[in-house]
């Protein structure tokens, strides 16, 4: 039997599910997610087999009107990805309906995505009646003609299998691109810092300086089996210092804790993870910043 492989890019809105549906459709844990927007800023590949087919998907930053720089990267990245994939999938959250930016993305679709199937993914269809579902899937489809459209929970896994298995069917003919066990082809101190950043976030929630980034500086093998691992978080003002490492250092501790607990879940290691906090009020305009996020460095503030 020929074997299949192939690119899909998961395109949408800030928080619609696009890092939660990835994780569920391969099985594991390789996207963080939380409730803030615009949490995902690099584009990241998650690897699925179903039969003979390989799916590697590519969960993309959320599409929005960018402003500064570091969201003008992030979103020239999500259609960079859209672009070359092979099938685009669109999600659109169901409660949400046809919002302004869902209009804007639909547009963009006209022009920017040519290679394969575009498809539709009406997420968190839990949260509506039937009939709403019908009714906003048809104003789509007029909007777009979109090849396939799947209503689905990214959370729940409704409805995942049977886009799974259109997927399959759907990539190209072709070789494997990837070992047959890998889930990701990320560098594991890349997924330490974004794990790290996951556990800020979600400790802070709404205190937690929008302009910060987390950096792994060291990464060592030791002969016991550990890892030793030693990472910098970014911060631009000397105000945002005390936030992030809390009264006594008890949030930056507790932020570390967690961290260290998932990344020996995912290594299956014993993890020595130690966090620093460094202020560097010019660090969106680094290049070696974006770099270490996997980030192309262009483009200036509008």
């Amino acid at each position: 039997m020929k074997t299949r492989a192939g690119f899909v890019a998961l395109i949408g809105e800030p928080n619609s599910g696009k890092s939660t549906l990835m994780n569920k459709m391969i099985g594991a844990k390789i996207s963080i997610v939380t409730h803030k927007v615009q949490t995902t800023r690099a584009q990241i590949r998650g690897i699925q087999i179903i039969d003979q087919s390989q799916i590697i998907f590519l969960d993309t930053p959320g599409l929005f009107e960018p402003r500064q720089r570091l969201e003008q990267a992030m979103v020239a990245t999500a259609w960079g990805g859209a672009e070359d994939a092979d099938i685009v999938l669109l999600l659109i959250e169901a409660h949400r309906g046809v919002t302004e930016g869902v209009e804007l993305i639909i547009r963009n679709l006209h022009t920017r995505a040519k290679v394969g199937p575009t498809s539709l993914a009406i997420n968190k269809i839990d949260r509506e009646k039937p009939d709403i579902l019908l009714e906003l899937s048809s104003k789509l489809n007029a909007m777009f003609n979109f090849d396939q459209t799947f209503m689905l929970s990214a959370k729940t896994g409704d409805g995942v299998a049977d886009l799974n298995g259109w997927l399959a069917e759907q990539v190209p003919h072709g070789p494997w691109l990837y070992g047959e066990d890998q889930i990701t082809d990320r560098p594991l101190r890349l997924i330490a810092a974004e794990v790290t950043r996951e556990k800020l976030i979600l400790r802070l929630h709404q205190e937690l300086p929008y302009k910060s980034t987390v950096e792994t500086e060291f990464w060592e093998e030791r002969k016991d089996k550990s890892i030793h691992i030693e990472q910098v978080i970014y911060i631009t003002r000397k105000g945002h210092k005390g936030i992030v490492l809390g009264n006594k250092g008890e949030t930056i501790k507790a932020v570390s804790i967690a961290a260290r607990k998932e990344l020996e879940e995912f290594l299956h290691l014993r993890v020595h993870l130690f966090i620093r906090v460094k202020v560097r009020p010019n660090w969106m305009d680094e290049r070696e910043r974006y770099e270490q996020m996997g980030l192309q460095f262009t483009g200036q503030d509008v």
